[in-house]
C-alpha cells in the first residue's frame, strides 16, 4: 500500500455515476475504467495492496484532469486530489524520462532560456523559414501531433517593450485597484502579446498595474506530472515575491495557471511556516475576467459576428469562474453571442495531454467541433492558451480556417475598447 494514495477520499465516493455524462475519456472510450469513478476505485484497490500501480497507469495516465466530476459530484469528492496522490505515488516508484525532467526542472522556470525561445521561434517565423520547411516537407521526420501544432503555432512576439520597461504602470484615471500581474511561463513565450493587452485592459479598468520581475512558473505542469516538491519550491518563489507589495490582487489571464495559484493553500497545507502566506495568496488570485467584470469596462468600438465561448475547465471547475466571460462578451456592442452547447466538456488539450495523448486528445475535440458545428459560429472565445491552440487546430482539422476565428477573451475585449499595441 502507497502512503502516497489518497485512500480516504475515496470513500467519499458513493458509485452514484453523476460523474459519467461530465467526464470526457468516459464518454469517447466508453469504459468504467476510464471514469471517475472507475479511477477512484481503482486507487482504492492500488492504496490496499489488491492491485500494483502499473495496473491502474494506464487508466489514471488517460485522465484529463479537467475535475469536470469534482463540479458534477453531488458528495464533493475532491478528485484532483486523488489523481494527483497517484501522480505523486507513481513520480516516486519510477524515474519521469530525462527531456520531461529537464524541460519542467529547468527550462519552464528559466526566464533567460523562455527569452531565448521567444526570439528563435520570433526569427523562425520571421525570416519565413517556417513555411519553407513545411514546403520541403522536412516536418515529415515528426511524430504527428508535433507536425499537427507546429502548423497552428501563432506567431510569436517579443513583449511590448513600452509596457515591459516599467515596472509601474499607472491607472488611467482614479485608482479602483492595485494589482500584481502574473505573466506565465509559456503564455509570455507563444502569447505575449495577450500579456500587454491584459495589462493595457486592467489599466482601462483603472488598475494600477505591478509586473513583478521575481516571479516564475506556476509549477502546474510539474505538479501534474507528481514533482510535488518541485512545485512546493516554485509556489514559494511566487509567494514571496508578490508579498513583496500589498496588491489587493495577483492577476492573471491564463485559465490553468491560475488554478494552480488558487490552490497554493492545498499544495502547502503541510508546511505551518507557510500556510497562512498561501492563504492569503490563494485569496488575491483573480481570473481578469472576474476583476474586468466587476470593476467594469467601457467600450468604445461596435463589434459583429457571432461570438460563442469555450471556457478553461481549470477556469470553470477550479477557479469556479462561469458568469464574469460571459458577462463581459453580452456586454460587447454589436455581437451576437451564443452558447456553445456542452461548453463545460473539455477540449481535450489539457496541459501536455494533446502531446502525450494525440489519439485521444483528438477524439475528445472532434465531439467539440460537432458541438461547433451546430452554431456555425464567426469567433471562438477562449480564456486558457492550451485550449486556444486546441480550439485553432479543431477549426483547421474540420476545414473552417478563414470562416472561424479564434481568440483569447483579452483580444476582443481589448479591440471593442480600441486598445492597441502601438
Amino acid at each position: 500500500m502507497s502512503n502516497k494514495l489518497a485512500y480516504k477520499e475515496t470513500f467519499d465516493c458513493v458509485q452514484c455515476g453523476y460523474c459519467l455524462p461530465a467526464c470526457p475519456t468516459y464518454q469517447t472510450m466508453g469504459k468504467e475504467r476510464h471514469s471517475p469513478r472507475g479511477r477512484i476505485n481503482l486507487v482504492q484497490m492500488a492504496a490496499e495492496g489488491k492491485i500494483s500501480l502499473n495496473e491502474i497507469e494506464d487508466s489514471l495516465d488517460l485522465c484529463l484532469g479537467c475535475r469536470a466530476c469534482e463540479t458534477a459530484c453531488p458528495t464533493n469528492v475532491q478528485y484532483g486530489k486523488i489523481l494527483e496522490s497517484f501522480k505523486e505515488a507513481k513520480a516516486d516508484s519510477k524515474d519521469a524520462p530525462l527531456l520531461e525532467k529537464l524541460t519542467l526542472r529547468r527550462a519552464l522556470p528559466n526566464r533567460f532560456l523562455l527569452r531565448t525561445l521567444t526570439k528563435s521561434l520570433g526569427m523562425y517565423q520571421k525570416t519565413k523559414l517556417d513555411k519553407m520547411v513545411r514546403k520541403s516537407k522536412m516536418l515529415g521526420i515528426l511524430p504527428e501531433q508535433l507536425r499537427a501544432f507546429e502548423e497552428i503555432t501563432p506567431t510569436v512576439e517579443s513583449p511590448y517593450r513600452p509596457i515591459r520597461k516599467n515596472i509601474v504602470l499607472p491607472a488611467h484615471g482614479n485608482v479602483k485597484a492595485r494589482i500584481g500581474f502574473f505573466t506565465g511561463c509559456i503564455m509570455d513565450v507563444f502569447f505575449a502579446k495577450i500579456n500587454d493587452l491584459s495589462i493595457k485592459l486592467l489599466q482601462h479598468a483603472g488598475c494600477e498595474v505591478t509586473i513583478i520581475k521575481e516571479q516564475t512558473c506556476c509549477g502546474a505542469l510539474q505538479h501534474h506530472s507528481g514533482d510535488k516538491s518541485f512545485s512546493k519550491k516554485l509556489a514559494k518563489e511566487n509567494i514571496a515575491a508578490f508579498e513583496k507589495d500589498n496588491f489587493d490582487y495577483v492577476v492573471n489571464s491564463i485559465g490553468g495557471c491560475g488554478a494552480m495559484l488558487v490552490e497554493y493553500d492545498h499544495l502547502l497545507a503541510d508546511e505551518p511556516e507557510w500556510t497562512k502566506r498561501a492563504k492569503s495568496f490563494a485569496k488575491r488570485n483573480k481570473d481578469i475576467s472576474v476583476i474586468l467584470n466587476e470593476l467594469g469596462i467601457s467600450f468604445k468600438k461596435e463589434m459583429k459576428g457571432l461570438v460563442t465561448y469555450q471556457p478553461s475547465c481549470h477556469l470553470l471547475n477550479v477557479q469556479k469562474v462561469v458568469t464574469d466571460p460571459v458577462t463581459l462578451l453580452t456586454s460587447i456592442p454589436g455581437i451576437t453571442y451564443r452558447p456553445l452547447p456542452k461548453a463545460d466538456m473539455c477540449c481535450g488539450s489539457a496541459g501536455i495531454y494533446n502531446i502525450v495523448h494525440y489519439e485521444e486528445s483528438m477524439d475528445i475535440l472532434d465531439d467539440k467541433m460537432k458541438n461547433v458545428h451546430k452554431i456555425t459560429p464567426d469567433i471562438i472565445v477562449t480564456s486558457n492558451p492550451g485550449c486556444h491552440l486546441q480550439m485553432c487546430l479543431g477549426v483547421k482539422r474540420e476545414g473552417l480556417e478563414g470562416k472561424i476565428k479564434v481568440v483569447h477573451i483579452v483580444e476582443l475585449l481589448a479591440e471593442a475598447c480600441d486598445i492597441e499595441l502601438s
